[in-house]
């Protein structure tokens, strides 16, 4: 299978080569994967160097020119680092632009602090106007991407991560997808998640959903899903927390409560691989089947 960003890499050649609108830019990482596109396209695969905030301030320069820009980088370096410029350049200024990020919450442990960004989405919600979607698969992925590179004007963030799920699923924007039925509380899986959340809920008597698609919240499709309980475990790849006030804000005529399992703010400094990330934080099968069936009981 290939990996997210691959597809990444590959679809976006080819949608340079369909769109004339489309222009990518870059920050130096991802160069070689586009050197054909750049060959085809060379006033529309633009690499600005190492320099993010520059990044997102052409991105947003090209999107005043009626251009659909599309942005790249790691994510610690597309919204952290030149946070500033997404806030003004591209909110401000009322543009639209696809942000496409990768490494995820903690994907190259060995790069350290400076390579891990498990606040990106949360940080995008203290602005306005922000599509976020976070697939599990490449194939969602691809979807994602190509709705995102059609979707007008609209901002959008596509995070990529190496830890992906076994297969795809029929992902739409803006919806939860059931996954499995219960009665006895609600666990809601975002992207990459998804298969220890049903590897750990195997045999209890919850329902299971999945979003690849996390901003705007799919409030009408949680209530829908809930069974005898208005109990709700949400469990992200990125910032524990991160969904916590929109799953209350669905709920808030009703008694609830709400779990919020993710990337937890305190550091973990042992730069591991991605499952001892996982394991570490109780994000593996184990440690999210402890937390949901206490919380649940």
């Amino acid at each position: 299978m290939d990996t997210m960003r691959e597809r990444f890499a590959a679809v976006t050649t080819e949608l340079l080569d369909d769109d004339p609108r489309l222009v990518l830019v870059l920050a130096d990482i991802g160069v070689d994967a586009f050197r054909p596109a750049a060959a085809r396209h060379p006033d529309r695969v633009v690499n600005v160097g190492i320099r993010e905030q520059l990044q997102i301030g052409v991105t947003a320069g090209l999107a005043l020119t009626g251009l659909r820009p599309i942005a790249h980088t790691f994510a610690g370096f597309l919204i952290e680092r030149p946070w500033e410029q997404v806030k003004l350049d591209l909110v401000h200024q009322g543009v639209g632009a696809v942000l496409v990020s990768a490494a995820g919450s903690y994907d190259w442990p060995a790069g350290g602090r400076t390579h891990m960004a498990p606040g990106d989405v949360a940080l995008l919600d203290t602005l306005p106007g922000w599509t976020v979607h976070v697939p599990g698969h490449p194939d969602e992925a691809e979807a994602l991407l190509r709705h995102a590179a059609a979707d007008g004007d609209s901002l959008v963030y596509l995070r990529l991560s190496a830890h992906q799920n076994a297969t795809a699923h029929p992902v739409e924007p803006g919806r939860l997808l059931p996954v499995r039925t219960g009665r006895r509380g609600t666990v809601l899986a975002v992207g990459p998640m998804l298969d220890a959340v049903l590897e750990a809920t195997e045999g209890l008597d919850t329902t299971v959903l999945y979003t690849a698609s996390i901003r705007p919240f799919d409030a009408t499709g949680l209530r829908a899903a809930l069974g005898d309980r208005a109990d709700v475990v949400l469990v992200e790849p990125y910032l524990a927390g991160t969904s916590a006030n929109a799953a209350h804000g669905a709920l808030a005529d009703l008694p609830h409560r709400v779990l919020a399992l993710g990337v937890p703010r305190e550091e973990h400094r042992h730069y591991g691989s991605i499952p001892e990330h996982l394991a570490a934080y109780g994000l593996d099968a184990a440690g999210l089947r402890a937390r949901i069936a206490a919380f649940l009981r």
